[in-house]
């Protein structure tokens, strides 16, 4: 059901200054940059083979991503999981007692359809769950 590790989620404070450190890093620009207003974040992905890196941002104090980096401070947010079929891979991840944080998101980066599993049921790592 899962067919890879689609992208890892860094929530940093600043996107300009993070996007020159992964620049650095990997040599290139980022593949792709998008506000995803549904999500209130602004992103930057980095192509790494068949996965990635995001790179995220919080637009505005009240955003997921400014809370998680006011109690945590910045560093690595989520795993993503490139799943075949959504709504198999959420029963799945239910019925091994997994809890969603939300319900399907309207819209994820890209376009994509995405749903989050809750930390506390997955060892404490929040896990992303994608279809492309």
């Amino acid at each position: 059901m899962i067919s890879k590790i689609d992208h890892i989620g860094i929530a940093v404070k600043n996107l300009r200054e993070a996007i020159e450190t992964y620049r650095g890093l990997f040599g290139k620009e980022p593949e792709h940059m998008e506000r995803v207003a549904s999500q209130k974040v602004n992103v930057a992905m980095f192509r790494a083979g068949e996965s990635a890196i995001e790179l995220l941002e919080g637009q505005g104090g009240t955003s997921p991503i400014a809370k998680f980096i006011d109690k945590r401070g910045e560093g690595m947010h989520h795993i993503c999981l490139q799943v075949e079929n959504l709504q198999a891979a959420i029963q799945q991840a239910e019925a091994s007692g997994m809890e969603l944080i939300t319900g399907l998101a309207p819209e994820g980066a890209g376009g994509t359809k995405v749903v989050f599993l809750h930390p506390k049921t997955t060892h404490g790592v929040l896990i992303e769950l994608v279809v492309k």
